[in-house]
């Protein structure tokens, strides 16, 4: 499935990427519809709870609190504005007037937000359950990105002085939900805006290419001495130069108002460029056979930025609409797809219940190399946070899952040996 060209988005990211709109770390989210019954529900996620739960740990009264969820609950707070460090809105009362209620935070500084992209530029699933609207406990608990007990400070311009008063409780409990909708949002209350973000993993995801590609030069073309080519005696053509190992990159586009969307564009030659490789060193079209979930895979795994950026992001949403998955399933398998290609997809997605011989021998060798405490399940032995997998191919496939969470992504390199697969993945 070669995407089509469609209109340019704007997008920062990439190297020389331009600075983030102002209103990048301002926005503003519509009123909220009042929840059925009147009452304020429970946030939805574990995060959006634990935002309740730093107010409610210090209230003094828990009345107010009461009395605030039940505001929120029959839709009395307006519109909500989030800016770095402060989460404003107008509540309405008993008066006729609102009341203006803030919440204040402290930002994340600058050493804590490089901690925060490092981490996330390094495991693209943890950033892909965040376009997914998912927070993942690991990323959150690396530079306390949310608040605990006493973290945040409420105040209002009504005359009640409780911590907090019942204006204030409402809105902290309209902005969890919020959070429940969009993790973006809790990124700006510390600090930064969600184009700012994607736009410095972009950057450093290019980096990181580059430095890949400046690791391995092109090897030498061989050729004739020009003083042998122009001697009077003819002579035989030299054999035609090899095939490249690889395919070329597509150039550069330019960005123009009107003009084709550079990253379709990039697509499309990149796409052209590796077919006739194949074509010329093998004589075959290695596309032909793919189902279109895996051409979709293929296709975002040809491209390492995939979903950083915003053009990128686009990218994965419309090739993952296209097939009728999920921004998240389609990061999944990009990863496994870049595991193990094909094989390494199936692995992901098809357990079967494996012949005896590599499997039943793989437990006793696990045993004997200190780690006794792996699960069978059909061609699976699990940990709480490791697993491998016994692909057709008989190969060993590593995967990896926060502990307790069952939320498995492919990691490593697979091997004969499943031993190996878990040195290489723990570093040992």
């Amino acid at each position: 499935m070669t995407p089509r060209p469609g209109p340019r988005r704007p997008a920062p990211g990439g190297t020389g990427a331009p600075a983030p709109a102002p209103d990048d770390r301002r926005r503003t989210f519509p009123r909220l519809p009042p929840v059925p019954g009147g009452d304020g529900a429970p946030a939805a996620t574990w995060w959006g709870g634990a935002w309740a739960a730093a107010l409610e740990e210090t209230a003094l009264d828990p009345a107010r609190l009461a009395r605030g969820r039940a505001y929120a609950g029959r839709g009395l707070v307006d519109a909500i504005t989030i800016t770095p460090g402060r989460v404003t809105a107008y509540v309405h009362g008993s008066r006729a007037r609102p009341y203006r209620a803030q919440i204040r935070l402290g930002v994340l500084g600058d050493d804590d937000w490089e901690r925060f992209l490092d981490a996330a530029a390094a495991r693209p699933d943890h950033m892909a359950a965040l376009l997914d609207g998912d927070v993942p406990h690991a990323l959150a608990d690396l530079t306390d990105l949310l608040p605990r007990a006493g973290d945040l400070a409420p105040d209002c311009s009504c005359p009640d002085d409780g911590h907090p008063c019942k204006h204030a409780a409402a809105l902290c409990y309209q902005a969890a939900r919020i959070l429940d909708e969009d993790p973006f949002a809790l990124l700006l209350m510390r600090g930064r805006g969600e184009q700012e973000i994607l736009a410095a993993l972009g950057r450093r995801s290019a980096a990181r290419a580059a430095a890949e590609a400046a690791a391995a030069p092109p090897p030498p073309v061989p050729g004739v001495p020009a003083r042998d080519a122009v001697t009077a005696a003819p002579a035989a053509l030299p054999p035609p130069l090899p095939p490249p190992p690889h395919p070329g990159r597509p150039p550069a586009y330019p960005e123009a108002p009107g003009a084709p969307d550079p990253l379709a564009l990039e697509l499309l030659a990149g796409e052209a460029a590796a077919r006739a490789h194949a074509h010329l060193t093998t004589g075959r079209d290695p596309v032909a056979g793919l189902t279109p979930w895996q051409d979709a895979v293929r296709l975002a795994a040809a491209h390492p930025g995939s979903g950083l950026t915003a053009s990128t992001r686009a990218l994965y949403r419309d090739l993952a609409a296209a097939v009728d998955r999920t921004p998240a399933d389609l990061a999944r398998a990009v990863a496994a797809w870049r595991q193990g290609g094909p094989a390494g997809l199936v692995v992901l997605e098809e357990p079967w219940d494996p012949p005896a011989g590599p499997f039943d021998r793989a437990r006793p060798a696990l045993t004997a190399a200190g780690f006794p405490h792996f699960r069978p399940w059909r061609n699976r032995l699990s940990t709480d946070a490791l697993q491998l997998r016994h692909g057709r191919d008989g190969l060993w496939y590593g995967y990896e899952s926060d502990a307790g969470r069952e939320d498995w992504w492919p990691r490593g390199t697979p091997d004969p040996d499943p031993v190996g697969v878990l040195t290489g993945l723990l570093g040992t």
